[in-house]
């Protein structure tokens, strides 16, 4: 009875897995393969401004910051600049772990616009972009900073999909670990200012007595 569970739910499992497979290059053929060329420049070129601006954003609010010497501006580029890192990293260790092959080698009728060699999942373009976008978004929480920041962070996750470089899954990966990751490190610097302001007081009282 054991082991027919265990068969059972190993092909289960195997099926799943097969099942997620195909969706996942359906997917990504469907929009490759049926993709409009004209667009493959001006995309390309959303896809190669990620790394260039999501480092400009913490570097210009902390820059900023410093030159006006506005403490709450420090503090937003310092926790923009910490969940790209964050990340980033978790993102490049992923990559080497998994080292999961690009659409087109493992498919040869996925057309790449661009070549990329590294590993596919996930998509360090996509993380970085919700990383930005959402640390913008948290910073300020404003409907006309975050309509733009994400439609800005989509447009670079389906650049991803026509260019033929990246699966479903490696941008979905990628967005969750972006935006994951600015969410922790806004939550985390929220704290740690609760904890110090706690500690302040603490201390202004004691002096008192």
């Amino acid at each position: 009875m054991l082991k027919i569970s265990i068969t059972f739910i190993t092909s289960l499992f195997l099926s799943f897995n097969l099942l997620a497979q195909n969706v996942d290059i359906d997917l990504l053929k469907n929009i490759n393969s049926n993709r409009n060329q004209n667009l493959d420049k001006p995309l390309r070129f959303v896809s190669e401004t990620v790394y260039p601006f999501s480092l400009a954003i913490p570097v210009g609010l902390l820059g900023i910051g410093f030159i006006k010497h506005d403490k709450a501006l420090q503090q937003k580029g310092f926790v923009a600049l910490t969940s790209l890192t964050i990340s980033m990293g978790s993102t490049y260790v992923l990559k080497r772990i998994i080292s999961r092959e690009r659409p087109s080698i493992t498919y040869p009728f996925i057309q790449p616009v661009i070549v990329e060699t590294n590993g596919s999942f996930p998509s360090g373009h996509t993380t970085a972009a919700f990383a930005t976008a959402t640390s913008l978004t948290l910073a300020y929480p404003k409907w006309y900073v975050a309509v733009p920041a994400y439609t800005w962070a989509s447009t670079v996750a389906y650049s991803r999909l026509h260019l033929g470089v990246h699966y479903p899954s490696d941008i979905l990966a990628g967005a969750v670990i972006g935006a994951g990751s600015a969410w922790l490190s806004y939550k985390a610097n929220r704290w740690l200012q609760k904890r110090g302001t706690k500690a302040q007081r603490k201390e202004s009282t004691q002096i008192r007595r």
